[in-house]
């Protein structure tokens, strides 16, 4: 059985360990990114989108008063002419890529294109691809050219650089970006990356703040619309951070390196709507507004709303070509338009989310699991309980206190791993405490019947004072003239020989269905019938006696050889109604009979000093069992307690049947 345990140990512990990593390394990804969602909605809705971002929507409103899209693109045209020449704004961004020429329209096409390097305000959004380009010819001009679209000087401090270390991060490595109208590309002053890094839930929680792309860097949309908006150029990369100051402006933003591209978690604001965060306009409403103007006509939106704003200008629509929702923490269609607005309002304010390293998390999961695996281990199960569920408890506020400080870590996983250690931990009480009850039951059988400590086990919760009346039969065992054997010897060797003759009938007694009640001294009390239920029991009882007394006459012949005294026994059987059950208090309870028939047993067992017997029965025990035995009748005999005589009987031996 010890071997047995060891085994049961060793394997609830490699079980645990494997169990851990399994359910680390399979969970991690999908439990942190839902309790990411999950606590980033949440604590979004105290996070207010700053005023100083305006959205300029081609929405469904402006399809339905200017026609159903493709536009002109001259009409974007009037929108950069509104926010140019007619509003105050310092910067506004295109989160729009233009690459296919418009068949239908080639003079207006002409016209954009040329007319697009007139304004100072505006930032273009360029795509940075992983494919490589379709043209040679496309990539030697497009790749000359771009490093001229920006006036950002990047001083990169990183320890790893822009070179991907396998397979993967090859595949993940800009190779080319959108291939523009060339007239467009070649005119256009500004552009930034509107790219977005979407995790393999589909889900997007980064951004590409500095992108790595022809051994050069590159700054992504809302960083070069902040650099145009602070005056800032020149930034500093390292490991952990994007830093730059200018006056007032200081940008200390953590990044997280990919592939030599420099990313920072979104975090985003409250969206009443689920689609977006900041103050978003029509853009039917700025094209008639500047139309207004130049017919002498009040604006439908007034320009002074505009006064010292950032501007985001691009599309979102229930048109398959203009639709542009994505997949969030906080809603599954929030405009993309919105994204690059909350990272430029992360940018401008110096608000950056950022989640700990997997050192950390893994560090947090496992303390979490080692400490309610002590709990559960150590203390009593409701207190382990307790203290489990104050454990999870606390550590749901902390992790939302956590992320309302703008710093993600882990929530469901940790849980899951307390529930998990939860289950190996009463594994655990399980095993051990099974063992140390097997080795109570079995110290404990020492001292009470191996019968009576089974039935207080099975029946732990009823033990109490009390018990019940029963019809028992009770054998009363006693050494005849123990005390002058006992003058003869020391007091060692008379325990020896104790030990050795109750070693020898307890288990007689126990194989034939009867409860060793007790040893008083040199005597013995047992019972059959309770708390064994047996109706043969007065029988039982009596081929338990005669066995008793073969068993002593084989140890008398090794005693007589060991030079010991002649040790002999009398006993004395009675059958009928007693009280079996617990007394005593109820701190300490014994299980035991009390009744007249014990004192009847007791009685009986003394006759047989007076006619030189050795076995003698009541008359209800003979009633019972005289198919089974030959007896004589020795005569009526007065019993203290009792006001009639009874009959008792000596048994010569037992019929076989």
């Amino acid at each position: 059985m010890e071997i047995s345990h060891k085994k049961s140990l060793i394997l609830l512990i490699v079980a645990s360990i494997v169990v851990f990593f399994l359910v680390y390394l399979i969970g991690h990804t999908i439990f942190q990114y839902k309790s990411y969602n999950f606590m980033m909605k949440q604590t979004s809705v105290n996070k207010i989108a700053s005023d100083d971002i305006v959205l300029v929507v081609i929405d469904n409103k402006s399809l339905a008063k200017l026609g159903r899209w493709p536009w002109k693109r001259t009409m974007f045209l009037e929108i950069f002419d509104f926010l140019e020449h007619h509003t105050e704004a310092k910067v506004f961004g295109f989160d729009a890529v233009i690459i296919a020429p418009d068949a239908d329209f080639p003079e207006v096409d002409k016209e954009f294109s040329n007319r697009i390097g007139e304004y100072e305000k505006l930032v273009a959004g360029v795509g940075f691809m992983y494919d490589e380009f379709k043209q040679q010819d496309d990539e030697i001009e497009y790749n000359a050219l771009l490093p001229l679209k920006h006036d950002i000087k990047f001083i990169d401090n990183r320890s790893i650089k822009n070179k991907p270390s396998n397979f993967v991060e090859e595949k993940r490595t800009y190779k080319s970006f959108t291939p523009f109208l060339k007239d467009y590309f070649y005119n256009v002053k500004n552009l930034g990356a509107v790219n977005t890094y979407q995790d393999s839930d589909g889900y997007i929680r980064k951004v590409d703040q500095v992108l790595a792309y022809d051994d050069a860097l590159y700054p992504s949309l809302p960083l070069l619309m902040y650099s145009k908006a602070t005056g800032i150029n020149e930034f500093t990369l390292t490991d952990k951070f994007l830093t730059a100051k200018n006056g007032d402006y200081v940008l200390k933003m953590p990044i997280v390196n990919i592939n030599g591209t420099a990313c920072s978690y979104v975090l985003f604001y409250n969206s009443k709507d689920g689609v977006y965060s900041h103050k978003h306009i029509s853009a039917v409403d700025i094209i008639e507004s500047l139309r207004n103007i130049k017919k002498g006509e009040p604006p439908v939106i007034n320009p002074e709303i505009f006064k010292d704003k950032i501007v985001f200008v691009g599309s979102n629509a229930n048109s398959q070509a203009l639709q542009d929702v994505k997949r969030t923490p906080i809603s599954d269609t929030f405009a993309g338009l919105d994204i690059q607005a909350t990272n430029f309002n992360n940018i401008y304010k110096n608000e950056f989310f950022m989640e700990v390293s997997p050192a950390y998390d893994f560090a947090v999961v496992l303390t979490v699991f080692l400490l309610v695996l002590l709990l559960i281990c150590t203390l009593p199960i409701p207190v382990a309980l307790m203290c489990t569920s104050l454990v999870m408890f606390l550590y749901f506020i902390f992790t939302f206190i956590m992320y309302d400080h703008k710093i993600g870590v882990g929530l469901i996983l940790p849980e899951v791993f307390m529930l998990i250690a939860i289950g190996f931990g009463y594994s655990y009480r399980y095993l051990v405490e099974g063992r140390k009850k097997e080795k109570i039951q079995s110290v404990m059988g020492k001292y009470i019947s191996k019968d009576v400590m089974q039935n207080v086990v099975s029946n732990i919760d009823g033990v109490r004072l009390g018990g019940k009346r029963a019809c028992v039969t009770v054998l009363f065992a006693d050494i005849r003239g123990f005390t002058s054997i006992s003058e003869q010897l020391s007091a060692e060797e008379v325990t020896k020989i104790l030990n050795e003759y109750f070693s020898a009938i307890a288990p007689i007694i126990e194989a034939h269905n009867g409860i060793l009640n007790k040893f008083m001294g040199d005597a013995v009390l047992a019972v059959f019938g309770e708390p064994i239920k047996n109706e043969n029991h007065a029988t039982d009882a009596v081929k338990c006696a005669d066995a008793m007394l073969k068993k002593v006459k084989q140890l008398q012949t090794k005693w007589l050889d060991e030079g010991k005294p002649k040790i002999e026994i009398g006993v004395g059987i009675s059958t009928g109604e007693a009280f079996v059950g617990n007394i005593g208090s109820e701190e300490r309870l014994e299980y035991t009979v009390i009744g007249d028939t014990v004192n009847t047993a007791s009685r009986i067992e003394n006759y047989n000093k007076v006619y030189k017997t050795k076995f003698l029965i009541s008359e209800e025990t003979f009633l019972r069992v005289q198919k089974y035995v030959d007896v004589i009748k020795i005569r009526e005999v007065s019993i203290r307690g009792k006001a009639k005589k009874i009959n008792i009987y000596e048994v010569l031996r037992i019929l076989e049947r």
